[in-house]
C-alpha cells in the first residue's frame, strides 16, 4: 500500500485536520491507512478480519455506494477478474449484492460499527461515540462482525 503522510497538530482529541502552527505539536499521519489497517497492525485484528473488511470495503466502493452532491455520470472502471464479461452496471449490481449479503451476514446489531470502520473510515472510538456505546466495546463487536463477513466471504 503507497502511503501518503502529511503532518498534523495533535490535540487532546488526536490529530487535527490542519497543519500544525508554529510551535505545536505535531505528528506524522498517514492518510493512505484505513481505520482496519491500523488496527490490523497493532494485533486487534487477524489476517483473516482484515481481508473480510478489505473485501466489503472494495464492494462498498465498487458499488458506488458512497453518498454524492450531484449525479455521477462515469462508469465504473474493473479490468479482467471473473466479472470481466459483465457490463460496468452489471458489475456495479454484483457489487452492492454482495455488499447486502455481507452486511445482512453480519446482523443488525453488528453492521453498525461494521459499516462505519470498515466502509466510512472511521476510527473505533469516534464509531463508539456515535453509536453511544461504552468505551473500548467497539474492538470486540468488530471482531465478531469481521468473522460473520469473512464466512459470507468464504475467507480462510
Amino acid at each position: 500500500m503507497k502511503q501518503h503522510l502529511v503532518e498534523r497538530e495533535l490535540t487532546i482529541e488526536g490529530p487535527a485536520r490542519s497543519r500544525p502552527r508554529r510551535g505545536k505539536r505535531s505528528v506524522t499521519v498517514n492518510l493512505a491507512e484505513s481505520a482496519l489497517a491500523w488496527l490490523h497492525a497493532r494485533g486487534h485484528l487477524t489476517d483473516r478480519h482484515l481481508v473480510a473488511g478489505e473485501l466489503l470495503r472494495a464492494d462498498w466502493e465498487r458499488a458506488q455506494l458512497a453518498p454524492r452532491v450531484t449525479m455521477r455520470w462515469d462508469p465504473v472502471r474493473i479490468s479482467g477478474g471473473p466479472e470481466a464479461e459483465l457490463t460496468p452496471a452489471e458489475r456495479q449490481l454484483a457489487a452492492k449484492t454482495r455488499f447486502d449479503g455481507a452486511i445482512a451476514a453480519a446482523g443488525p446489531g453488528l453492521s453498525d460499527i461494521l459499516w462505519r470502520v470498515a466502509c466510512a473510515g472511521e476510527a473505533v472510538p469516534s464509531a463508539e461515540k456515535a453509536l453511544g456505546w461504552p468505551v473500548r466495546s467497539g474492538k470486540l463487536v468488530l471482531g465478531l462482525a469481521l468473522d460473520r463477513v469473512a464466512d459470507f466471504y468464504r475467507v480462510r
